[in-house]
């Protein structure tokens, strides 16, 4: 090694010890005479003095002239701060080294930033110079907990049994869904291999060799329009379970969200963890990633609505939709009229609601907004009562189809709850949603599709609807959602070949294109599969969340953009004439 301490390890108990440090010029500072440096690497930083009586004259001129960001060794013996000059911030805050000899090993031109900097540049030079950008401390923590937070989850699962399998990168297209990533094949002309989604079929399959504890750290690949919390390659930790049912496989989760709680947050997280279904979550929240960091949740008075006078509320009855509301306790001051008109754009533009109704609760209890005129008092008082609307409450509603008063109250919800603090940054909530529905009708393609994918289970009670009104069967399927973001999903698995081909029908799916794409799946179910199911959970995303950030970019080495591409190495790129030819392509 060419160094004998890293930059954070050099305490008081080492003074007098001669030693060599390497790193990064965090800064360099002339005091006339002397040269002090801020040596830096992932360990930390310890201050470098250059000056009389160890430094000869030549290398205190060499030393002013090494520029920021510069990789230099350098060999002296630790001392003391002067008095007054310990820095009480700094674990080396103690000491320095006195520099006796110094090399420059690679020098730095000026960077287009530093990592020491205090504002941050923008994300597009921060993603080409992402070799700078990693160097902050922010970013080292992050990739940091990321690598504690795997060794959590492999510690956990090996400690439970679990074979850790490779599936492959390579494989079938299994158009189902998003859409893949594909590879086209040199050896077989005009043929593709699909980049994974997830490892589902393999896993499925590990379950019926017998492999009945499965997990991988696997690489997966989407090609889907992306957002802050989400990239095309993405890992994720892929867990499947024979022998199951849905409370075995969230139990063995519960205990793995715990056990990180412990170990990152230094808290007792108290389990089982709480659990509603997917209409509940639904009904309260609006979405099925429920943030419970804060209470606020949805009152439905369609059946008071359906009753007045006023047309807005009782219009949308007559049609079929529902008027739901918030109530945003203790905060009607904090509401100009100006701003509640702002949040009625927010939910037009963003969700297709036609409006937003609203009234403040004034000091006698009584509800009032410019349309308080088109209500009686009594029916006035039954709105509060069910909103349990108290002096200095802010209720607002929308009147509207159950889709757009979901999305909608969740949007303005979510808005809300971040707006007004109405949680602590440090907060954390954890939950389970279960029994969704199994599928959901694509009124473009005209025909079912599944809400997970093709291989759930539905409820015991509910196979039947499978033929008979598969719009409301429910599925063996359950998230777990952390801070109001889904951070992992599960379901258990079809594991006889009868129901799998029912579902592939009701999909239309017919059995030669489902012998085409997943004959082997077919194949090995008839071969004594067991039951069971599993769930894979997002790394980036846990990470993202535990980490407190809201942008999955941070926590990953190297990220793509909104656009999918690599802006350090300028992938997607072009590629020659020659290997196209090879792969039977050619470029349009």
């Amino acid at each position: 090694m060419l160094r004998s301490h890293t930059c954070g390890q050099l305490r008081s108990q080492d003074i007098g010890k001669s030693v060599t440090l390497c790193g990064w010029v965090e800064n360099n500072r002339d005091h006339g005479g002397s040269v002090f440096i801020d040596l830096r690497d992932r360990y930390g930083l310890t201050q470098i003095v250059i000056g009389p009586p160890e430094a000869e004259s030549s290398l205190i001129d060499a030393a002013g002239r090494v520029s920021s960001e510069s990789v230099i060794l350098v060999r002296g013996k630790v001392a003391p701060r002067l008095v007054g000059k310990v820095n009480e911030k700094l674990q080396t805050g103690e000491i320095e080294v006195r520099c006796e000899h110094m090399e420059v090993l690679n020098p730095c031109p000026t960077p287009p930033f530093t990592p020491s900097q205090p504002e941050l540049p923008g994300e597009d030079l921060r993603l080409k110079y992402r070799f700078l950008d990693l160097r902050r401390p922010a970013m080292l923590q992050a990739m940091e907990l990321r690598s504690k937070i795997i060794k959590i989850m492999r510690d956990y699962f090996a400690h439970h049994d679990f074979i850790d399998v490779e599936t492959p990168i390579l494989g079938r297209s299994t158009p189902e869904g998003a859409r893949d990533y594909l590879v086209p094949s040199r050896v077989h002309g005009g043929k593709f291999y699909a980049l994974p989604q997830s490892p589902q079929l393999y896993k499925q399959i590990l379950m019926v060799a017998g492999f009945d504890r499965y997990v991988q750290v696997a690489k997966c690949f989407r090609d889907e329009d992306l957002r802050a919390d989400r990239q095309p390659e993405f890992t994720q930790l892929d867990m499947e379970m024979s022998f199951v049912d849905q409370d075995d496989v969230i139990g063995m989760i519960d205990g793995l969200v715990q056990r990180t709680v412990k170990e990152v947050k230094g808290m007792e997280l108290p389990l089982p963890l709480p659990r509603m279904t997917y209409q509940e979550a639904m009904s309260r929240f609006g979405t099925d990633a429920p943030d419970l960091r804060f209470a606020m949740e949805i009152v439905d008075i369609s059946q008071i609505a359906a009753e007045v006078d006023f047309r807005v509320f009782r219009d949308a009855v007559d049609k079929g939709g529902f008027v739901r509301g918030l109530n945003v306790k203790g905060k009607a001051s904090d509401f100009s009229r100006r701003r509640i008109d702002e949040l009625t754009d927010y939910v037009k533009q963003n969700f297709a609601a036609k409006g937003l109704a609203w009234f403040r609760v004034e000091q006698d209890g009584a509800l009032w907004s410019p349309t308080s005129k088109n209500f009686t008092d009594v029916e006035l008082r039954e709105i509060g009562q069910a909103m349990q609307a108290e002096p200095g409450d802010l209720v607002m509603f929308l009147a509207d189809s159950w889709e757009v008063t979901c999305k909608g109250l969740a949007g303005l919800r979510k808005r809300l709850g971040a707006e007004l603090n109405l949680y602590s940054e440090d907060a954390m909530s954890y939950s389970w949603v279960t029994q969704f529905p199994m599928f959901e009708f694509d009124a473009e393609e005209n025909r079912w599709i599944a809400m997970h994918h093709p291989f759930t289970a539905p409820l015991a009670e509910d196979l039947e609807k499978l033929k008979s009104d598969p719009g409301s069967c429910r599925a063996q399927a359950y998230d777990l959602v952390i801070n109001g973001s889904e951070a992992g999903g599960g379901t258990i698995r079809i594991h006889d070949g009868q129901t799998q081909q029912q579902v592939f029908e009701l999909l239309g799916i017919d059995q030669q294109t489902a012998r085409d794409r997943f004959g082997f799946l077919l194949d090995a179910l008839k071969y004594g599969a067991p039951p069971h199911g599993g769930i894979a959970l997002g790394i980036d995303r846990w990470v993202m969340l535990f980490a407190g950030l809201e942008n999955i970019r941070e926590v990953i080495a190297f990220p793509k953009t909104q656009k999918a591409s690599d802006l350090m190495t300028e992938a997607p790129g072009e590629v020659d004439a020659k290997q196209l030819r090879e792969l039977h392509l050619r470029a349009f």
